[in-house]
């Protein structure tokens, strides 16, 4: 990178991440992975390190998803890249959330070497087949049902439930109901009055 008036210019170190949609198929994510050392090299900056983090829970529902798929970029460049990748990423359908960092300022890009193995996008594996049936049967919710109450039996060896059981008026069909508490203690009253 050099400048008109022959100076070395400085570059600046930047960290994006981006998250892909959990169900992209890996040519879609080789698309975007693709585009995106296109656009660094277009810009002039150049790659340091890439990262591929998989597929991982997001921390809130974005568009509906719960996980996606993570890549970590390191990178060297001007304003201008980063201006230019970010607007690339929000084009794509694919990605649902990115983030850039300016990590350094001021860096000597010919002080930093790049090992060729790790600016390679790794080829992520199609989401699993029963993962898309259990998220869509747990969104339904007829996966994780509660459970039922335990059941309380009744001095006549009868189930009932916990509500049931608290209610102080149920009374067992075909059998009669015992007095309320005032009316037996105003009947003993009476019956020690001689």
């Amino acid at each position: 990178m050099a400048t008109p008036d022959g100076a070395q210019a400085r570059a600046r170190e930047y960290e994006t991440i981006y998250v892909l949609r959990q169900d992209v198929d890996p040519d879609a994510a080789d698309k975007v992975a693709h585009r995106v050392g296109e656009v660094v090299a277009r810009e002039s900056g150049r790659l340091v390190k890439v990262e591929t983090w998989g597929r991982r829970r997001l921390a809130y529902s974005v568009a509906k998803q719960k996980k996606g798929v993570y890549y970590y970029l390191k990178y060297l460049g001007t304003g201008g890249v980063v201006s230019e990748l970010e607007r690339n990423l929000r084009m794509l359908d694919t990605v649902l959330k990115f983030q850039t960092v300016l990590v350094r300022d001021e860096v000597d890009p010919d002080s930093v070497t790049v090992d060729p193995e790790e600016v390679k996008f790794a080829r992520i594996e199609p989401p699993p087949e029963d993962e898309k049936e259990e998220s869509r049967e747990k969104a339904l919710g007829l996966l994780d049902q509660p459970e039922e109450r335990p059941r309380a039996e009744t001095e006549f060896g009868d189930e009932m439930g916990e509500e049931e059981a608290l209610d102080e008026d149920w009374v067992e069909p075909g059998k009669p109901s015992s007095p309320p508490a005032a009316a037996v203690a105003s009947t003993d009253e009476k019956e020690e009055k001689p």
